[in-house]
């Protein structure tokens, strides 16, 4: 009998759950996401490190839900402000500030600099409920635009040139993003490592046994 796997995103973004799905199709398990359940309490992302961060969402949702926990933690590193916004790109224009005010944030940070050169990291964190986790790792390098362009993505899209391509993230499909993105390098790692991944889950997600 096929067991029937779930597996939580610790994320309640939309945008990086249609990502991450899309990615993931071919996995035989249920992908669910933190507006799935009641209310959690928010994990602080105090970490130094996309690892640590990762890790931290990744382990605390598994252990409070007892389903297998996917996290990541990514962010934009720019060249000429010595590797900001890193770890602080969600907050990086205030805890409640929209995309376009993180974008338009970074491009005045940006103004006056030639050095326009940016990667995207993301660190990937499958965490079982009783505390072990695997890590997947990936990196997209690419330039900062002048302006905004494009309408799909999240986040710094808009901004994050990527030349292969001659176009912004966010004038990407989600295929072609899938592709060629930090996020998608990484989930591709996981997702060829998909019999060892899924072994991994039956080891630290004993089926209940049924009585009766």
């Amino acid at each position: 009998m096929k067991r029937n796997r779930t597996l939580v995103i610790a994320t309640r973004n939309k945008g990086k759950t249609a990502e991450i799905r899309n990615l993931l199709n071919a996995f035989p398990v249920t992908i669910k996401n933190l507006d799935d359940f009641g209310p959690i309490p928010e994990v602080v992302e105090d970490g130094d490190t996309f690892d640590e961060n990762a890790y931290k969402k990744a382990s605390f949702t598994a252990r409070v839900l007892g389903y297998p926990a996917l996290s990541d933690d990514s962010g934009l590193m720019v060249e000429a402000l010595n590797g900001a916004p890193g770890v602080h790109s969600a907050r990086y224009a205030g805890p409640d500030a929209t995309d376009a005010q993180r974008c338009s944030k970074l491009l005045a940070e940006l103004e006056n600099q030639s050095n326009r050169r940016a990667a995207f990291e993301c660190v990937i964190s499958l965490a079982a409920p009783t505390g072990p986790a695997l890590t997947y790792e990936g990196r997209c390098e690419g330039t900062i635009t002048h302006a905004p362009a494009g309408t799909n993505g999240f986040g710094y899209d808009p901004v994050f040139f990527y030349p292969p391509l001659n176009k912004t993230f966010a004038q990407l499909t989600m295929d072609e993003k899938s592709r060629v993105s930090h996020r998608g390098k990484a989930l591709q790692e996981f997702r060829e490592e998909f019999d060892k991944v899924l072994k991994w889950i039956d080891r630290h997600m004993p089926e209940p046994e049924i009585i009766g």
